[in-house]
């Protein structure tokens, strides 16, 4: 009897197949990924794309995995995220307008801004759970959008921060031409989501992404084995809106525009449709939400205004049929 338990505990403790092939497939994944992402403007003006979309769908995959950082590894849903969006794309703005033509300091004035109002406000809403942080987050959120709305004289008021463009990146030795040229623009995108998305990476593979993946999928027992959970939540917060607030200034650098629509609530929920579409437990899954959702939004926008209903109809579709998202369907049949 002792010689048969000996090779069921081996077979027990010896890696499985689909564990091995598992791994296999995400190096796989990433590297599929990045080679799309770096072809992108070839191929997408093949299929009858054009480069500024392919900076849009990485500037707002951006912000939807910047989301998904609270939200899929934390567990905590905000649904204020496009004021630090926001308050990127107008602090980058407001300073090329009237303080210094330079991008860079524009980018870092704006992402400055949005990063010390999310430690405020975090610090004030970090002990809310469930759907009251996301209430208080809506109210905050909304302040900041209102501001923008009635301060005509300075933002522009409901016609937005116009008058400015962005300006080629001057970095000493060279610079690089992102004010006529799009495809510079596209790869200066890229690479700002490349160091984004790889902080991301390694902050979730660290202790303390493990930590957040504890708190996420229970609270309470992490607060009994001395996890200062209200910390932790703190600073994920913070990360995750301060990504979110890079990508807003790359919003605005794009459009050569601040719109008061980028702090609302609904462009939060635009982002969470995104993460969620693509699968909100998943690392890449809110970049392909993101690209399907921006793709469907230019195509049916093109034909009729009321683009908004399909939208929210393949949305539902989607969360009825397929609530792991995209990813997690393709994931399933895989491994079925």
């Amino acid at each position: 009897m002792a010689r048969l338990d000996k090779p069921a505990e081996a077979a027990r403790s010896a890696p499985s197949i689909p564990g091995t092939s598992f791994r296999v497939d995400r190096r796989a994944i990433d590297v599929i990924v990045w080679v799309l992402l770096l072809t992108m403007p070839v191929w997408l003006n093949w299929i009858g794309g054009y480069t500024q979309l392919g900076s849009r769908v990485l500037i707002l995959a951006l912000a939807a995995m910047s989301l998904n950082f609270l939200l899929g590894y934390t567990g905590v849903l905000s649904f204020g995220h496009a004021a630090y969006f926001g308050l990127g794309g107008y602090g980058v703005g407001l300073t090329l307008k009237y303080l210094l033509p330079n991008t860079l300091v524009g980018m870092a004035v704006g992402i400055a801004t949005a990063v010390v109002a999310a430690a405020i406000l975090g610090l004030l809403i970090v002990r809310l759970r469930g759907i009251y942080f996301a209430m208080v987050t809506i109210a905050f959120g909304q302040v900041f959008y209102f501001i923008a709305y009635r301060w005509n004289n300075v933002t522009g008021g409901d016609d937005g921060l116009s008058g400015w463009n962005r300006l080629p990146i001057n970095l000493g030795f060279t610079k690089i031409d992102i004010l006529n040229n799009d495809l510079a623009f596209y790869y200066t995108v890229l690479f700002c989501f490349a160091v984004s998305v790889g902080i991301m990476a390694l902050l979730l593979r660290s202790p303390f992404g493990r930590t957040l993946l504890a708190i996420r999928e229970n609270e309470r027992r992490a607060r009994f084995l001395g996890i200062p959970v209200d910390r932790h939540i703190w600073l994920s917060w913070l990360i995750s809106c301060s990504f979110c607030s890079l990508a807003g200034t790359l919003y605005a650098l794009l459009n050569n525009f601040a719109d008061p629509h980028d702090l609302r609530w609904d462009q939060s929920g635009e982002f969470v449709i995104m993460a969620v579409l693509g699968g909100m437990r998943s690392f890449w899954g809110p970049l392909i939400g993101s690209a399907i959702f921006v793709v469907l939004q230019d195509y049916i926008s093109s034909r009729t205004d009321n683009w908004e209903s399909f939208i929210g109809l393949f949305f539902v579709l989607i969360v009825l049929f397929f609530p792991r998202g995209v990813l997690g369907m393709i994931r399933r049949k895989t491994t079925q």
